[in-house]
């Protein structure tokens, strides 16, 4: 798993996705970010199987699912992940996420365990030696645009913690709000891997070229003053 940037494509212009999957692979964007929602586990539905398979047409660029379903494990097989994808599944969404990490892990995918804003930490026991990264929330998820989530940074820090106490190196997946501001703040807390939507890559002050470079700016500096720490 690279760390970088995953393309939220919930928030491309459907209309033009050919279009901006070209220029998020213009911006050395590392993976495209598909957010599945069954309108259950959270109140919203967005890409299904079809749209994804476009999106396949039109690019090579590793997917980066994130389950946000009730019964993951029924996904898994309708969404048919590949090789070099990472796909996440909510530790809240299933009494049997031992058993459906080993599933996506099967298929070639990297498996990870997603913890929304009030989940903590404990969680994570039994979960991340079966898991390749962590998807922490900043938002509560469901919608973009949303607010950082209060104690998002300190729960960064504290996912650190906890997983370099195990001896667990596992990367830090961050999704919501990840603004410029934001994401230099979370970097130097420890996150890896960055969901840009609206508040950055796909603003509408600026291209998506543009938006990808601030964001790695601030990723940077943020990197930059973790190592200074």
């Amino acid at each position: 798993m690279q760390n970088g940037i995953s393309a939220s494509m919930m928030c491309c212009d459907f209309g033009q996705m050919a279009r901006d999957i070209a220029a998020l692979e213009e911006a050395g964007i590392e993976y495209l970010h598909i957010d599945v929602m069954d309108g259950h586990f959270v109140p919203n539905l967005t890409m299904g199987p079809d749209v994804v398979a476009a999106i396949r047409r039109y690019t090579h660029l590793p997917l980066d699912f994130h389950f946000m379903t009730d019964d993951p494990m029924h996904w898994i097989d309708v969404f048919k992940p590949r090789e070099g994808d990472l796909v996440a599944i909510h530790a809240e969404s299933t009494p049997h996420a031992a058993r459906a990490l080993p599933m996506i892990a099967a298929t070639g995918a990297t498996p990870g365990i997603a913890l929304n804003p009030g989940t903590p930490l404990s969680a994570l026991d039994y979960l991340a030696p079966l898991s390749g990264f962590v998807l922490l929330m900043t938002v509560n998820p469901g919608y973009a645009g949303q607010p950082l989530a209060p104690g998002s940074l300190d729960k960064i820090r504290d996912t650190k913690a906890y997983l370099g106490a195990r001896g667990l190196s596992l990367p830090i997946e961050v999704d919501g709000n990840v603004s410029c501001e934001n994401a230099r703040k979370m970097a130097a807390a420890g996150a890896d891997l960055f969901v840009a939507g609206t508040s950055s890559v796909f603003s509408k002050s600026g291209t998506i070229l543009s938006g990808a470079e601030a964001l790695r700016n601030a990723i940077s500096l943020g990197k930059a003053g973790l190592k200074s720490l």
